[in-house]
């Protein structure tokens, strides 16, 4: 698949990782590195029958990505960044993130899981952090659930994917009775840490050997 180059300033996640694809093809997925964080929360949702029948994902981006990519949407000048002012990133995004897989994977019972067509997708500024929201729909519903895995991050590091701290982390509010919410989390990088990578060229390539870069969480079941 041919990857599109920069378009716009307003990128995309995929047009992101499309303009470093070069240098992490060279360098290899142990030497690339965050320009993009992305604090993630989780909803598993069940049906009422405890059958799991979609994920929806809550991320907020970091201040630097946010003021970048949001700039010259305020188009009454009012300056604030209203929903109807973003909808078009929203649906952009939308459009772009099939092609990374949605920085997603799941599995139910250890079997993976294929995703149908997204939905509900709406973006939110406030406190200078953007926030995207959608729902991403099993294809298929899985019934008598013992256990759903989830991972979220990409693989090439590039966006940092974070799980929150705190009991929103995975939400499970209409869990069968008795489900437990487990999380691994990668290392946390420093706040100085974050700041130098973030300002760094995009070409750069620091040695990041070792780091775990996904976030992984599990609910099990009785």
């Amino acid at each position: 698949m041919q990857r599109k180059p920069f378009l716009t300033r307003r990128m995309t996640l995929s047009a992101l990782l499309a303009a470093v694809a070069m240098v992490i093809g060279l360098a290899g997925p142990a030497r690339a590195h965050p320009h993009v964080f992305v604090s993630a929360r989780a909803e598993i949702v069940f049906a009422p029958d405890g059958a799991v029948t979609a994920l929806k994902h809550i991320w907020s981006f970091d201040e630097a990505y946010s003021a970048y990519i949001t700039q010259g949407l305020d188009k009454n000048g009012d300056g604030k960044l209203t929903p109807d002012e973003l909808v078009e990133l929203a649906k952009v995004n939308m459009d772009s993130l099939p092609d990374v897989g949605f920085f997603t994977t799941a599995k139910a019972n250890g079997r993976p899981q294929e995703f149908g067509v997204p939905h509900d997708a709406s973006l939110s500024f406030e406190n200078k952090i953007l926030t995207l929201t959608y729902t991403l729909p099993l294809k298929t519903p899985v019934r008598a659930i013992r256990s759903i895995g989830l991972e979220i991050g990409d693989p090439t590091y590039f966006v940092a994917f974070d799980i929150v701290d705190g009991a929103d982390a995975v939400i499970t509010k209409d869990a069968p009775k008795g489900c437990v919410v487990r999380i691994a989390r990668p290392p946390k990088l420093d706040a100085e840490t974050q700041q130098k990578l973030a300002q760094e060229d995009i070409t750069a390539t620091p040695d990041t050997s070792g780091l775990q870069v996904t976030t992984r969480a599990l609910v099990a079941c009785p």
